[in-house]
């Protein structure tokens, strides 16, 4: 099972960037689709969510109207199309699987990608 992340870097603050996470080793379309971040200090919450049955979505209350959520199930990927980024948005963001029919539980974390909003 592998996710990995692509699309991080360096963005002033205002821009936007776009993160795609690549799914392999697993069903993919089964899955529900994460992304967390983590800032120096702080712990790791969940900023977006895209469910894996009817793609519904939802956000953390800090990043509602800038970021999207989106899924391809045909190429295994889910991005995160960043808009308006603050420099509080700065953290290591890391994409999540998980599929859970209990008592059978799934989780699957990529190595993270990093985002940096700064002038």
């Amino acid at each position: 099972v592998q996710l990995v992340e692509s699309g991080g870097g360096l963005v002033q603050p205002g821009g936007s960037l776009r993160l795609s996470c690549a799914g392999s080793g697993f069903t993919f379309s089964n899955y529900d689709m994460n992304w967390y971040r983590q800032a120096p200090g702080k712990e790791r919450e969940l900023v977006a969510t895209i469910t894996g049955v009817g793609g519904s979505t939802n956000y953390a209350d800090s990043v509602k109207g800038r970021f999207t959520i989106s899924r391809d199930n045909a190429k295994n990927t889910v991005s995160l199309q960043m808009n308006s980024l603050k420099p509080e948005d700065t953290a290591m963001y890391y994409c999540n699987a998980r599929y859970q029919l209990p008592p059978i539980k799934f989780v699957y974390w990529g190595q993270g990608t990093q985002v940096t909003v700064s002038s």
